[in-house]
């Protein structure tokens, strides 16, 4: 019995890492729908979110059945417990990639962003990208060093988050209400993917260590 249980955690994580496989391509083809107005891309990521929506509800129902049957205690429980609220984080990552695909879909064949703020989202676009990319290998290895740079990723997109909306509130902003709208989503979207992110690498670091270090995203 306890080697079953031990391969069922091991499923768990490798759950996990196929999730974060699936939100890494989603951010990605997201983000250059969203920079290039690839509205072909920007269909490819609605219509393939579903992947990530159960993946992530099979998962919990595979914790949630290990909880209830092997009952674990110590670090066997913090996997699994840890396994739900990734998932849970995993999931929203997923919406938000998706969210920023129907922002490129509805302005389609027109970009979102006015061209003075293309480059700041270009480098928001990139952060995202580096930070899932360096999740998944989070996942995959626990290498507390990856935490800490996806946590000095998100600083940096938090900077560029309020340099947005400085920009969109000073007096020389000259969009429309549509484009403050969605300037100001889009920027929101790609500052809470990495915030959740950085959810995730503290979840790991907990496992890793024992220590959690502050709350959740």
């Amino acid at each position: 019995m306890r080697e079953v249980f031990q391969q069922e955690l091991r499923e768990v994580q490798e759950r996990l890492i196929e999730i974060a496989d699936l939100v890494e391509i989603a951010i990605e083809n997201a983000t250059l729908a969203f920079n290039e107005s690839n509205v072909a891309l920007a269909d490819q990521v609605i219509a393939e979110d579903h992947k990530i929506d159960s993946a992530s509800h099979a998962l919990d129902e595979l914790a949630i059945n290990i909880l209830a049957r092997q009952q674990p205690v110590a670090r066997d429980l913090r996997i699994v417990v840890s396994a739900l609220r990734i998932s849970a984080s995993l999931e929203r990552m997923g919406d938000l990639a998706e969210h920023i695909a129907q922002l490129a879909r509805y302005r389609f064949p027109d970009k979102v962003v006015p061209k003075s703020l293309r480059d700041t989202f270009y480098e928001l676009g990139t952060l995202d990208i580096a930070i899932a990319k360096k999740l998944t290998a989070l996942l995959r290895s626990e290498d507390i060093k990856l935490a800490e740079e996806i946590r000095n990723d998100d600083d940096r997109i938090d900077e560029l988050h309020a340099g947005v909306f400085d920009t969109v509130l000073s007096d020389g902003w000259k969009g429309a209400a549509v484009d403050t709208v969605d300037t100001t989503l889009a920027s929101r979207y790609h500052e809470r993917f990495a915030d959740h992110a950085v959810s995730i690498a503290k979840h790991i670091q907990y496992l890793a260590t024992g220590d959690f270090v502050g709350s959740d995203a």
